[in-house]
């Protein structure tokens, strides 16, 4: 498996923000990195997802959740819910877990 150093790198080199480095077929793993400042444009996933926390400091907003997070944090959010990351202080450095793997389910109309 690789780091999470080289995932980083690796998104940062392709200009990503999204790096996948799993997918089976029941859950799909990656590393979302956001810069200080960065804006979190991200829509609704129609998977649960789990984010931890690896290293940064921001803010974080779902459902009736919104208040500051840190290295160590982990973070639930249902399938179809609003959320973000915002006021991003240090680079966020997310590792997230989609079950089912994101893109498996049919956005609902």
């Amino acid at each position: 498996m690789p780091s999470v150093e080289s995932l980083r790198n690796e998104a940062r080199d392709r200009g990503e923000r999204y790096r996948e480095f799993l997918r089976s077929s029941s859950l799909s793993a990656g590393l979302y990195v956001l810069g200080a400042g960065a804006t979190d444009a991200q829509r609704p996933h129609t998977e649960d997802e789990i984010y931890y926390v690896v290293r940064g400091r921001g803010r974080f907003r779902s459902g009736t959740r919104d208040g500051p997070i840190g290295p160590g944090e982990i973070l639930f959010v249902p399938a179809r819910q609003e959320h973000r990351f915002y006021d991003i202080e240090e680079e966020l450095v997310l590792l997230v877990v989609f079950a089912p793997p994101e893109g498996a389910r049919a956005p609902s109309g």
